[in-house]
């Protein structure tokens, strides 16, 4: 049954370090993502979408301003120690959930928040009424949720300690969540329940559900990992290596999750009234056997392998399945695109672009890139010895892409329409492009760097 809400519901999935062909529909042939290859069936395919940065806070940031990340504070990864942390949350406009909420929607953050963890950049002081989840970056265990020895889950502002797989306790509170606002008792994972059986129209909700895995550790339940290992062993081409067959199962349990929170919609009759966006925050981190397909780098790099990222979208009765949009697009572009699609005003100020225009072409029309000549910018600032406090930037201007990878590598210029893997440098035939391009991107940099980056005391403040 389809509730009578007038505006539709919105689940933004992200998910963490998912490479660019890690889903069975996206060319992993190694693994079975049955529900996550069902929703990209049915939704808007976005082929040509990029993180805003290889990793994880920036993008993140990205997501909930529709700014560049260095824009609004969050040039690097936001961490523990003040001395390894390189990003300090400041929204300057409203947030996504803010803006929303002013619609008229209920706001609930799930899962992984990585954007701060003092109490002025916590979920609840960023336009999120309800927050479950998890404040810190990685966890050194999916059992424990510690790091660095510290709890980092909560309940609102209160500290639990739950029992669990991270990955599962994402999706129960997801599905409890979806269970309430649809009418329902709550009941326990994967039970069913009857639908409701009155119209009401409840209010509308916004959830980000943002999942840890596939980070860091490897790390899925050990009946997922036997499954996956006895199922290579029973295929002709023999056992897979035990680096891919953990990633491989981490990645098809987080799918089995999702597919519950997606059946609890579909139980609760609002799988048809509500909007679902699903991304990742950068690419696959090669060493621990995530697969970017045929592009070159990985997570933290500012080549294609690091910034290109799976997505779809699907809005009810509008997206049609099947259709994949060549149309260049960016991880700013959620924020706007969501609030035009439930009829919010989008800021002026931003940086995303809504994709409402490619959602509406007909399906033929998808195939071309609504935005040749779109400039999109990548800053990513880090700690340590390659880095030692400096950035590493991109800049994709048109078909040509300005990559400085590390602060001690000269710039190089790319052609990715008819170079996607990134295999000829071109600056040296260019020079013209490359100092036009390096203009452009120097002025980016001038600009993020008017927003400091640094909590004022350089420190994090009294955790919550």
């Amino acid at each position: 049954m389809t509730t009578t809400a007038a505006k539709q519901n919105v689940l933004l999935i992200i998910v963490d370090d998912l490479g660019f062909a890690d889903l069975s529909c996206l060319g992993s042939n190694d693994m079975k993502t049955p529900n996550l290859d069902q929703l990209f069936s049915e939704s808007l395919k976005l082929g040509r979408l990029y993180a805003n940065c290889p990793v994880c806070s920036p993008t993140r940031a990205s997501v909930l301003t529709g700014c560049y990340p260095d824009r609004v504070g969050v040039p690097g990864v936001i961490r523990t120690h003040p001395e390894n942390n390189w990003g300090y949350y400041q929204p300057f406009t409203q947030t996504l959930p803010h803006q929303l909420r002013s619609n008229g929607y209920a706001t609930v953050a799930i899962g992984k928040w990585h954007l701060g963890l003092s109490s002025e950049t916590h979920p609840l002081s960023q336009g999120f009424e309800k927050f479950r989840g998890y404040l810190g970056d990685m966890m050194d265990d999916y059992y424990t949720h510690r790091r660095h020895g510290i709890n980092y889950m909560r309940d609102d502002r209160k500290e639990i300690d739950p029992k669990g797989h991270a990955t599962d306790l994402f999706s129960e509170w997801a599905v409890e969540y979806i269970q309430h606002h649809g009418g329902q008792r709550t009941a326990k994972l994967g039970e069913r329940v009857n639908p409701p059986s009155t119209l009401s129209t409840p209010k509308p909700w916004f959830m980000y559900l943002a999942y840890n895995a596939p980070h860091t550790p490897i790390q899925p339940p050990q009946e997922w990992y036997e499954k996956v290992k006895q199922r290579k062993q029973n295929e002709i081409d023999g056992e897979m290596d035990d680096k891919r067959t953990k990633i491989v199962a981490l990645i098809e349990h987080m799918d089995s999750g999702i597919g519950r929170v997606i059946d609890a919609l579909k139980e609760s009759g609002q799988y048809e009234n509500t909007i679902i966006v699903f991304t990742s925050d950068n690419g696959g981190q090669a060493n621990v056997g995530a697969n970017n397909g045929p592009l070159r780098g990985e997570k933290q790099q500012m080549y294609e392998g690091g910034l290109r990222i799976p997505g779809c979208i699907r809005v009810p009765g509008r997206t049609q399945p099947g259709v994949t949009s060549e149309t260049t697009c960016c991880t700013a572009d959620f924020f706007p695109t969501i609030s035009a699609l439930v009829g919010a005003a989008v800021p002026t100020e931003i940086d995303g672009r809504s994709l409402k225009p490619v959602i509406d072409l007909p399906a033929a029309s998808n195939e071309v890139n609504l935005w040749p000549s779109r400039e999109i910018y990548f800053v990513r600032r880090e700690g340590g010895p390659a880095y030692s406090g400096l950035t590493s930037q991109a800049l994709l201007h048109g078909h040509y892409k300005l990559v400085h990878d590390l602060p001690t590598k000269q710039f190089e210029l790319f052609d990715v329409r008819n170079d996607p893997a990134e295999t000829k440098n071109l600056a040296p035939k260019l020079p013209k492009k490359l100092r036009e391009l390096s203009r452009r991107l120097q002025f980016h940099v001038q600009r993020g760097g008017q927003v400091p980056w640094q909590p004022p005391t350089n420190n994090q403040k009294t955790q919550q």
